[in-house]
């Protein structure tokens, strides 16, 4: 979710209607209805939770608060805290606001260092648990986030970086440290207002380059409630959904050719698709979601969810499914039981960033084909969620919609925190990459056996 900047709610009323769904137990060790939900205080390796359609509370069932996090210097000896069995070291330190993690296939570890628009590259012999050289790859970028290598494959020939108004690609050939000619310009994105990341993956065939652009603002609030011409037209000439004016291709996944041609909306209504990713068991592309803000703590739940060409995800007036959104009421009926269904709800207001699947070796068998997401937090609960990583459950390929607690420990108190999780990349060794804007470092997540 966007940084905390001004809001406004003398234009809600905080109705206090409607509740959870009642405090069930623990079904097999798994955390719903109410129970799912919960602040930070909730939070424990090994802890899974399940949230479905059926939980959620009615519109400003709860007053909306603004309740930024401060980030604090790490406490003496502090270190975060995931499942036995598993061991966390510094990988990185001091590094300029440390964004997307991308892993080259022969190994070298890129990371977008947004705040000072640059990309740098480590290198380390697997296993080892710090970086041997450190390089600036590329700078001079405007807010770079998005990373991916071309083709696919063994033997890549540019990298792609997504800023927050373009794609650009450098030529590469493995083990480059540094870019070895100027950026070319591969396409131009909408930006401006909120939600400023792009990210960027390759289909596994080569064909189709994916590009997530959030929204400008929370729920279209500038959008016209009464086009010219009747809403009966106007529902014609935008049938699927897709934003329009100054949200015109954005709240989507683009699609282009690899060479920028083609461009086309891939997947609309999906507010802040802050992380793209394949899925390689199914090739599937998967997204991580900022859900809208300003509904009361426990609504709307964030998610991860597979992204098919075509779908609509109800953004910004439904929110999962057919669930209306109090400010856009009755403006769009005729997409009612249109919506897709995310796959994996997350506690609301937990701002998921980075998505990533885990198919190496290294972590006990359990873990081959499940998925890591990096919730960064958000400033729009009264109690804190996120600021964790968590592992999507998975079964013969089809996530199970249960997640659980597997990088915790990073919130302070309920008003400051050390670490902000981004992003999440599974190294050449098997071992789990985590950047951390909060602490500006990189995390190196290991298994030592039980």
């Amino acid at each position: 979710m966007s940084h905390f900047r001004t809001i406004v709610l003398s234009a809600f009323v905080w109705a206090a209607t409607g509740a959870l769904t009642p405090a069930f137990p623990d079904s097999g060790g798994t955390r719903v209805g109410a129970a799912a939900y919960g602040d930070w205080r909730t939070d424990a390796p090994g802890v899974r939770r399940k949230i479905t359609p059926a939980d959620l509370p009615a519109p400003l069932a709860s007053r909306p608060a603004a309740n930024q996090s401060e980030v604090v210097a790490r406490p003496a000896g502090a270190m975060p805290k995931v499942p036995p069995g598993f061991a966390v070291d510094f990988f990185a330190k001091g590094l300029s606001e440390p964004r997307v993690v991308r892993i080259a296939p022969n190994g070298d570890i890129f990371v977008a260092e947004s705040g000072a628009g640059r990309v740098r590259v480590f290198r380390a012999a697997d296993g080892w648990a710090a970086p041997a050289t450190s390089q600036v790859f590329a700078s001079n970028l405007n807010r770079p986030f998005g990373i991916a290598f071309y083709p696919p494959g063994p033997d890549p020939r540019f990298v792609y970086v997504a800023s927050t108004n373009e794609v650009v690609r450098y030529p590469y050939k493995n083990g480059d440290l540094k870019a070895s000619g100027s950026p070319q310009n591969v396409a131009s994105l909408p930006s401006g207002g909120g939600h400023w990341t792009r990210d960027i993956v390759f289909s596994p065939d080569g064909k189709t380059m994916f590009v997530s652009v959030g929204s400008g603002s929370n729920v279209a609030e500038s959008m016209p409630k009464a086009p010219a011409g009747g809403i009966a037209a106007f529902q014609a000439a935008h049938p699927t959904g897709a934003a329009w004016g100054a949200e015109e291709n954005r709240a989507d996944v683009l699609a282009f050719n690899p060479d920028g041609g083609a461009k086309r909306v891939f997947a609309a209504g999906i507010r802040n698709c802050s992380g793209l990713a394949i899925q390689p068991e199914t090739s599937a592309l998967w997204c991580a979601v900022n859900e809208r803000d300003v509904l009361g703590d426990d609504l709307p739940p964030d998610y991860a969810t597979h992204v098919g060409e075509g779908e609509f995800y109800g953004w910004p007036w439904y929110y999962i499914g057919d669930h209306e959104d109090p400010r856009h009421k009755q403006e769009r009926t005729d997409l009612a039981n249109k919506i897709a269904i995310p796959d994996v709800l997350i506690q609301p207001h937990s701002a998921p960033l980075g998505i990533t699947f885990y198919e190496a070796g290294q972590f006990p068998p359990e873990y081959r084909g499940d998925a890591f997401v990096a919730l960064h937090g958000s400033w729009n609960r009264a109690k804190r969620t996120g600021y964790k990583v968590v592992r999507l459950i998975f079964k013969d390929g089809k996530p199970t919609g249960e997640y659980e607690d597997f990088l915790v420990g990073l919130v302070a108190d309920d008003t400051s925190v050390w670490g902000r999780p981004v992003d999440v990349a599974v190294a050449r060794d098997g071992s789990l990459l985590v950047t951390d804007d909060g602490g500006d470092v990189i995390w190196r997540v290991s298994y030592k056996g039980p």
